[in-house]
């Protein structure tokens, strides 16, 4: 059952050849078997499954059924949910239960997917390896000694041991594509507003992205379908109808043009990866597509204008964990000055607090213009590089990640190091435009993926790009041995 596609299984669903009680709890128990190994959730939702998913039967029986009716699911805890725990991954909300739901949550609810429960992350989704969680690091599993990638590593991870059919992400600087490129699943970080962000903890509002993780490109476009659209709740919400994601899969490559900018294959990339690339590069080009070299001359200050622009956001999103309202609360504070510091100090990461400091410090009389102002006026010459490439080609390719997994603990002395990881992803988040992260080979049992790169709104056609590739490849549809 759990090798199945999503329209796979709503086909056997409809067809009355499994029902949504047997699937979710088919699902349930190989969570139970499997995810101690790899940590890659934080709270199970298992009596809520079941009755949902008997609810489902009951709308397949009546003839009312859609692809997702039925099908279990995930989500990455920074999501609210409804009478459950949305901890962000943090001791500072380990008890908070959501009191509503994220729009998100509330679509995927309304098309009948059926949660099985909140997957790990990065605490407040701000890492590139799922080491930063309250709840401990997930582990990878095509290598358990391994990172998953982060900030949305449980979802990655559960999603390539094949413990749900599907997971929602989210992507503020590549925390969709670089862990779903070291997991070997798929990934589409939507442009900026297509998906609401109403209910999703904010870390950096102007970067923030939700999207699907699956482990093909159909998947990811039957999530995707369901979770788009206008959300007059979300002030950063577009009013546009989104396109039948699904019926543009399979239109042809002939002509399509690729860009390779050459900033993306330097010295910084394993030589490895680089082979991984240029080998899907040359699968699409038999199916017709184009391939042009182009320039991308600014994407190089993506990292510093990034860890500039999402601390100072940060800074101010997180302002309002105060231990007052809702979260962690210090025992025996002296005194109400005492009270605030120490639920701040206490309740936070390392991590966190490293972000939170450095964000306040640009945003501070001497330095916002220094720091923060020009690292905005860098940010539009980024997303210019971007409106220029896309006059000339139709989508852009290159590798997700420099490097493939590397072990637990190998990077946590180093930050610097750590950031460089999303070096080929920030640049997208910046711009605003919408990105995928493909499996595309293995280098010594590890996933390498691949990253496709839209224009605005674009999705159907890095969408179809993906699934062209993955129709003629086998890299999405491996296992890890462990979780067969």
């Amino acid at each position: 059952m759990h090798t199945k596609s999503i329209l796979e299984t709503a086909k056997d669903l409809q067809s009355k050849k499994i029902s949504s009680v047997e699937l979710t709890t088919h699902f349930l128990e190989r969570i139970k078997k499997f995810d101690p190994k790899l940590n890659s959730l934080i709270t199970m939702a298992a009596e809520q499954a079941l009755t949902n998913a008997s609810l489902a039967d009951q709308t397949i029986a009546a003839g009312q059924a859609g692809p997702l009716t039925g099908i279990p699911i995930l989500h990455k805890d920074i999501f609210c949910t409804n009478g459950i725990k949305t901890s962000c991954g943090s001791k500072m909300l380990d008890n908070f239960i959501a009191p509503y739901d994220a729009t998100l949550v509330k679509k995927l609810k309304t098309a009948g997917a059926i949660m099985l429960g909140k997957t790990n992350m990065d605490e407040f989704a701000m890492g590139s390896s799922n080491e930063n969680s309250y709840y401990g690091p997930v582990r990878n599993p095509w290598n358990l000694e391994c990172v998953s990638g982060g900030s949305s590593g449980g979802s990655a991870a559960a999603i390539a041991a094949r413990l749900a059919l599907a997971a929602t992400a989210t992507d503020t600087g590549g925390s969709i594509r670089q862990p779903a490129a070291l997991c070997g699943v798929t990934g589409i970080k939507p442009t900026y507003g297509l998906v609401s962000r109403f209910g999703m903890v904010a870390f950096a509002s102007s970067l923030d992205q939700a999207g699907p993780m699956a482990n093909s490109a159909e998947d990811c476009a039957v999530m995707l379908q369901a979770m788009a659209g206008f959300d007059p709740n979300d002030s950063t919400s577009v009013e546009k109808t989104p396109p039948n994601y699904v019926t543009h899969l399979n239109d042809s490559l002939a002509g399509l043009k690729i860009g390779l900018p050459h900033e993306f294959f330097s010295e910084q990339l394993n030589p490895e990866i680089a082979k991984v690339v240029d080998n899907a590069v040359k699968e699409l080009e038999k199916l017709g597509a184009v391939v042009k070299e182009i320039s991308l001359p600014n994407t190089h200050l993506s990292i510093p204008v990034y860890y500039i622009i999402a601390p100072a956001e940060c800074s101010s999103n997180l302002a309002r964990y105060d231990g007052i309202r809702f979260g962690y609360r210090c025992s025996n504070p002296k005194d109400l000055e005492d009270f605030y510091v120490r639920n701040r100090s206490e309740g936070f990461g390392k991590e966190v607090k490293r972000r939170i400091l450095i964000g306040t410090y640009v945003l501070s009389a001497g330095y916002y213009d220094a720091f923060y102002v020009k690292a905005q006026k860098i940010r539009q010459l980024i997303a210019n590089d971007f409106i220029n490439a896309f006059k000339e080609v139709d989508v852009i390719i290159g590798p997700t990640t420099p490097e493939l997994a590397f072990k637990i603990g190998s990077k946590n002395t180093n930050p610097i190091e750590m950031y460089l990881s999303d070096i080929y992803t920030t640049s997208l988040n910046l711009a605003g435009l919408p990105g995928l992260s493909m499996p595309g080979g293995m280098i010594n049992n590890l996933p390498v993926g691949i990253q496709v790169i839209g224009n605005y709104f674009q999705e159907a056609k890095i969408l179809n790009v993906a699934h062209q590739f993955q129709k003629v490849t086998n890299w999405h549809t491996q296992i890890p041995a462990e979780f067969v």
